[in-house]
C-alpha cells in the first residue's frame, strides 16, 4: 500500500507492508478487487496474500475522522471491503459510481459526434 504526501507541494510517495500504517492518518482509503477479469484461476492465492488487507472499521478508524472510503466497484463484502465500510458513513462508493457513469457519458459522446454538446 502507498500513501501520497502532498504537505507543502511536496509529492512524496511512502510505501507500506501494513495496511494499518499506511491508513494512520489518511484521508482517503480506497482498495479494488483482488481478482480482476481474466485472472480468475488466481482466485484463491490472491485472497490468501491479501487476507491482512481487507478495508474494516479498524483501518478506517486508523484514517482521519473525516477520512473517506473509495472503491470503484463491483466489490466483494468480505474479500477487500468489510460491509460495515463499503456500506457506511464514511464510504462515497455510490457517488464515486455516479461520478464515473457521467464521465463515460461525455466520452460516448465525443466518440460518436467527434465534440461534446
Amino acid at each position: 500500500m502507498a500513501a501520497l504526501d502532498g504537505n507543502g507541494g511536496n509529492k512524496d510517495w511512502h510505501n507500506f507492508a501494513d495496511p494499518m500504517q499506511a491508513c494512520e492518518g489518511a484521508d482517503l482509503v480506497t482498495t479494488d478487487v483482488w481478482t480482476s477479469m481474466g485472472y480468475e484461476a488466481e482466485n484463491e492465492a490472491r485472497k490468501q496474500a491479501f487476507a491482512d488487507w481487507c478495508v474494516d472499521a479498524e483501518m478506517m478508524a486508523a484514517a482521519k475522522p473525516d477520512a473517506l472510503f473509495m472503491h470503484c466497484l463491483p466489490a466483494h463484502r468480505g474479500e477487500e471491503v468489510t460491509a460495515d465500510v463499503i456500506d457506511g458513513p464514511q464510504s462515497v462508493v455510490w457517488d464515486e459510481a455516479e461520478n464515473r457513469m457521467h464521465v463515460q457519458k461525455a466520452l460516448m459522446e465525443y466518440l460518436l459526434l467527434g465534440r461534446l454538446a
